[in-house]
């Protein structure tokens, strides 16, 4: 008699399909976020207030509307699938850069913003300014932004939210 498989579920799936100007990717689910099942669900992240005060919704969203974003050709995803918690809670391995890679090369967002140096440097192996990168996966271009997470407030800046902004917009109306 053979056991059933396990399969390892994603804590909050991926918002992915072909056609969108932006997705966002941050490490991996908070606490908050994964008992919610909804992206950036804590009170103190200021990610759904960055999305609008950049103008990338036209209104302000809950976190548990997530599944809009593509409405504005936007999409969700994470580095760490399968784990939830601070990064420094993460276990060794839980951030999937080959994954990553390969689902923005099947779906070709124009832009890929990490949402926090963070994401950058596990998914390019370096450390990075905010901004636009130099490098790109495929023909996306990818985007640094500081972490909206309450825990880096000390860090926070809308500017790269409003130039990320800048950028969906003209990679939107170019579609």
């Amino acid at each position: 008699m053979s056991m059933p498989r396990r399969t390892e579920r994603h804590v909050l799936p991926d918002l992915l399909q072909p056609g969108l100007a932006l997705v966002f990717c941050g490490t991996a689910a908070g606490k908050r976020s994964a008992a919610e099942q909804a992206y950036y669900a804590h009170p103190g992240n200021l990610f759904w207030r960055a999305l609008f005060q950049a103008g990338l919704t036209p209104r302000l969203l809950a976190p548990a509307e997530f599944p809009q974003l593509p409405h504005y050709r936007i999409g969700l995803t994470d580095l760490a699938k399968r784990h939830s918690g601070n990064d420094d809670e993460l276990p060794p391995g839980a951030f999937d850069v080959p994954a990553l890679v390969a689902k923005v090369e099947r779906h070709a967002p124009r832009l890929l913003a990490f949402t926090s140096k963070n994401a950058a440097r596990a998914a390019l192996g370096h450390s990075t300014g905010y901004g636009l990168q130099q490098e790109t996966i495929g023909g996306t271009r990818l985007f640094v932004l500081p972490s909206p997470s309450g825990q880096a407030r000390g860090h926070w800046d809308i500017e790269p939210w409003l130039t990320l902004a800048g950028l969906y917009r003209v990679y939107h109306a170019g579609s």
